[in-house]
């Protein structure tokens, strides 16, 4: 192909992108985003955390996790506003054992419906603050694969209380 072939072409595509460029108005459109600390399409329900008949013992959380968006990711982390740590636990079988251990990331998909509750998935809040009473609320941050982060209050109930 020649220079002025060459050139000639690319003036054509140039021209078609503005044309393109026109046609929308010329205009960017402005995607909406959900605000911080909000996933778009995940609601929780019933969340609670129960604590431990002794001051300073770990506490639980549990709450009704559903998602109705269309992105995947997955549940990874997450974090308890006054505690020193908290990571999320379920059963399963060891050594012929039934016990509690951290529980694996959790696919989430548009439908996906998850109940942390007692017995089962559920999160644990460790070396909660004493400040944490029942009748409170505490803030649970859920951190997805790719960073971003659910932010939900979570009612605080004494050892004893419904879990």
């Amino acid at each position: 192909m020649t220079g002025s072939r060459m050139k000639a072409l690319a003036l054509a595509l140039a021209g078609g992108s503005m044309m393109a460029l026109a046609a929308c108005g010329g205009e960017a459109e402005v995607a909406e985003t959900a605000p911080e600390g909000v996933i778009e399409g995940v609601t929780i329900e019933n969340a609670r955390m129960v604590l431990a008949p002794v001051e300073g013992n770990p506490a639980a959380i549990y709450f009704d996790f559903a998602y109705d968006g269309d992105r995947s990711f997955s549940l990874g982390r997450v974090e308890v506003e006054g505690a020193a740590s908290a990571v999320m636990h379920q059963y399963g079988e060891y050594d012929f054992k039934v016990q509690m251990m951290e529980a694996l990331p959790i696919p989430v998909t548009k439908g996906t419906k998850v109940e942390f509750k007692p017995s089962d998935l559920h999160v644990m809040a460790m070396e909660p603050s004493p400040e944490l009473k029942p009748g409170g609320t505490t803030k649970v941050t859920l951190t997805v694969s790719g960073g971003n982060k659910h932010i939900f209050d979570a009612e605080i109930r004494a050892a004893g209380e419904e879990r």
